[in-house]
């Protein structure tokens, strides 16, 4: 896609209502090359793979949300912290227009679930979760509720101290500066997009001790077996929120 289209998403919309804001933090980013025909056929219609340098990816997402609160409302200690695994691709729509897929978003808090599948269209997944951070190392674990997988998803990783900001035209901005997100209400054959406005990720290369792949197998795709082909994290950014918006070709 054109740079200056990515460029333009990349500034705070000027005529849109921020509806929510939330820290997203201590974001692992693990990406693997994929085959872009196996992605096309898992999406629905009005998105094509977005690829870079002509290879397609497949990126498995574990953070934690926290400060979430709608506008006007203050964070409620409960549901204002929220732990999510995701598994994601890159698309754009008929317009051209650069964002995300989600085939599967984990999360530990029902509520979150039951409004995001209902009210945002997106495939909320409810799963038992734990994050702690100790001495500078950080682990996540996931396990979805319903699965037959016995063993929970482990994600265990150490970031390395220099921070920087991903060049623009770089591979790594390609995978992390995506300000729009897609989804999909099946029932009225429907396509949505969301706005999300956030400073450039502060990044950090990553020690990465551990990595679970059984979410590709979950959500119906073959697992790569072999190690992420591009890893980073970020310790986070605030994040601002917009109304879903019908996709109108």
């Amino acid at each position: 896609m054109e740079n200056s289209v990515r460029l333009a998403l990349q500034e705070k919309p000027a005529n849109q209502v921020r509806v929510m804001t939330q820290h997203w933090l201590h974001l692992l980013f693990l990406h693997w090359e994929y085959d872009a025909e196996q992605i096309q056929s898992r999406l629905p219609p009005g998105l094509k793979v977005d690829t870079y340098q002509g290879k397609a990816y497949m990126g498995i997402v574990p953070f934690v949300m926290k400060g979430i609160r709608p506008r006007f409302m203050p964070a409620v200690p409960w549901f204002s912290t929220l732990l999510e695994l995701n598994l994601r691709t890159y698309v754009y729509d008929q317009k051209g227009t650069p964002g995300v897929w989600f085939f599967s978003l984990d999360a530990n808090k029902l509520p979150a679930v039951w409004l995001a599948r209902n009210f945002f269209h997106l495939n909320y997944l409810s799963a038992k979760q734990t994050f702690q951070a100790k001495n500078k190392t950080y682990t996540f674990t996931s396990k979805r509720k319903g699965s037959r997988h016995q063993e929970a998803s482990k994600f265990i990783f150490r970031p390395h101290e220099h921070l920087f900001e991903a060049d623009q035209n770089s591979f790594t901005a390609f995978l992390t500066n995506r300000f729009i997100l897609f989804s999909y209400d099946s029932k009225k054959k429907r396509l949505f997009q969301g706005r999300v406005y956030h400073p450039p990720y502060p990044l950090r290369k990553a020690e990465l001790l551990l990595y679970d792949q059984h979410l590709f197998q979950l959500d119906g795709f073959t697992a790569p077996l072999r190690a992420p082909d591009h890893t980073i994290m970020s310790p986070g950014v605030k994040v601002d929120i917009y109304g879903l918006e019908k996709n109108e070709i």
